[in-house]
């Protein structure tokens, strides 16, 4: 199916402008995955991004998931709620001392709960940890309804707005092929 789909590129200029939320499961923890595992990142980019039309990455082979994860300037931020992956925040550095979040995302039993905002919240308090002057990222109409709210309360600005055609599959895939069928 043929579809407009409108981006917004976001951005972030001081630390002050995060607008912090915390979630209160004592038992979620957020940790980094500090181990490039193309297995464990494509478990999370599709269960997170398959009912968004996430669908890009999922033509990569081994080798580029695992020469895509073991750069330095990425960072993969994984929150767990009682020990079951609940979402994920990916961060990477680039020139200029810009930090883009290049995915970002909820499991879909998690999300309504607060969940988003606050790993959202830790996510840019470490770009600015790294050095980030400008925190950046890019969300869409085919995202969660959730997303571009999430992205303005936390006190990311809209800079450039961008509509376009794609070709996408006449419904998402879900989680993994068939997951809904």
């Amino acid at each position: 199916m043929l579809v407009e789909v409108t981006t917004w590129y976001l951005e972030m200029l001081d630390p002050k402008q995060l607008h912090p939320v915390t979630f209160s499961d004592f038992n979620l923890r957020i940790e980094q995955a500090e181990i490039p595992s193309p297995e464990f990142s494509r478990f999370l980019y599709s269960s997170v991004g398959g009912n968004w039309y996430w669908i890009d990455r999922l033509k990569w082979n081994y080798e580029r998931w695992f020469a895509y994860l073991n750069r330095p300037e990425l960072e993969t931020w994984v929150a767990y709620i009682s020990g079951t992956p609940a979402g994920y925040i990916e961060l990477e550095s680039q020139p200029g001392n810009n930090v883009e979040i290049v995915y970002f995302g909820i499991l879909q039993q998690f999300t309504g709960q607060g969940l988003g905002g606050h790993l959202l919240s830790q996510g840019v308090q470490r770009a600015w940890e790294i050095g980030a002057q400008r925190v950046w990222v890019h969300t869409c109409s085919l995202d969660s309804v959730y997303a571009l709210p999430n992205y303005q309360a936390r006190g990311f600005q809209i800079y450039k707005q961008e509509v376009h055609t794609q070709k996408l599959p006449d419904k998402p895939i879900g989680p993994w092929l068939g997951a809904y069928d």
